[in-house]
């Protein structure tokens, strides 16, 4: 299968894409590098340093499927930008399912949130209930979710809506729950946690990307939205977890952000998909890829931190 992936060298796509290598799929990564390459070549890998808002620049002819990860993601980070974010998110999006279209492209399978339910007090965060974003970020996610499903008469659509993503991965990422509690806990030897109540679903990155194996894999799959989150459990209890695995002090202060999500993937599951890995799972390779010297602790493993210093900052210090 020949596939486009977006974002193939962020946290998800630079571990995805040598799976599908291995599978022996040939493969197109486009990113700006904005976080560094972090693939390998590879004789079916072409590498295309390009931003997806220059759609002409976008090889589309001969794709089977797109998985288009790019994104401006999470809520601190498109703060920063707004502007830039619906671009990257919304328009870009447009974009690319109009050209995939044009060019007789069979699947794109889109990379939302489970953030763009908003804050729910249902247990059972299906994907039924309505969605009530509460920020910039969920905004650009759903409304690019209704642009590609606009294009389901035509093309084969999945909207996967991940739970936090937590795991190692090439292009490592420090500012999501799990990965964050588990890097302060080997740094310090502590663990600064706010409030610690707040519930969020999460999802190791290997299940993450089997997921999107799974839909590339399984065509007859019908259309449409599906969660991806295993683990709904609070902030505090990722601590405890990190605290089994790596001996640490778990120091709670007041939090003014009491927001709780929660994800049922019972959807997911009912096409055939299993997740194999957990939470604690990902604290273990962490902790072991931090020991093995493969964990810096860099500015460019911080969304924020790293786009401030590239200048993609609209606002004033």
């Amino acid at each position: 299968m020949n596939i486009l992936v977006t974002g193939g060298a962020g946290y998800k796509g630079s571990v995805l894409i040598p799976q599908l290598l291995e599978d022996g799929h040939h493969v197109v990564s486009i990113d700006t590098n904005w976080f560094g390459e972090n693939l390998e070549d590879h004789p079916n890998l072409t590498k295309i340093k390009e931003d997806i808002r220059n759609i002409e620049s976008i090889p589309m002819h001969g794709i089977d499927s797109i998985v288009h990860l790019a994104n401006i993601a999470n809520d601190p980070a498109v703060e920063l930008s707004p502007n830039l974010s619906w671009e990257v998110n919304v328009l870009a999006s447009y974009q690319l399912a109009d050209k995939a279209y044009r060019n007789n492209v069979r699947q794109i399978i889109y990379a939302s949130s489970g953030s763009v339910y908003g804050i729910k007090e249902e247990p059972q965060v299906t994907e039924d209930l309505q969605l009530v974003p509460v920020s910039v970020y969920n905004k650009t996610k759903m409304v690019a979710e209704r642009v590609f499903l606009s294009f389901k008469e035509k093309i084969d659509i999945k909207c996967i809506r991940p739970a936090t993503v937590c795991g190692f991965s090439p292009r490592m990422r420090l500012d999501v729950s799990v990965n964050m509690l588990t890097y302060q806990a080997l740094r310090s030897g502590k663990i600064t946690v706010f409030g610690g109540n707040q519930t969020r679903p999460n999802i190791h990155i290997k299940d993450m990307i089997n997921v999107y194996k799974h839909f590339l894999i399984n065509k007859d799959i019908p259309s449409g939205c599906y969660n991806a989150g295993f683990e709904n459990i609070s902030i505090l209890d990722i601590a405890k977890e990190v605290s089994k695995i790596i001996d640490t002090e778990i120091v709670i202060t007041e939090s003014n952000d009491p927001r709780s999500y929660r994800q049922d993937s019972t959807k997911l599951l009912e096409t055939g998909f299993k997740p194999k890995y957990s939470i604690s799972d990902a604290i273990k390779e962490i902790k072991s890829k931090f020991e093995e010297g493969m964990i810096m602790g860099s500015e460019k493993n911080y969304t924020v931190k790293w786009m401030k210093k590239l200048g993609l900052s609209e606002l004033k210090e």
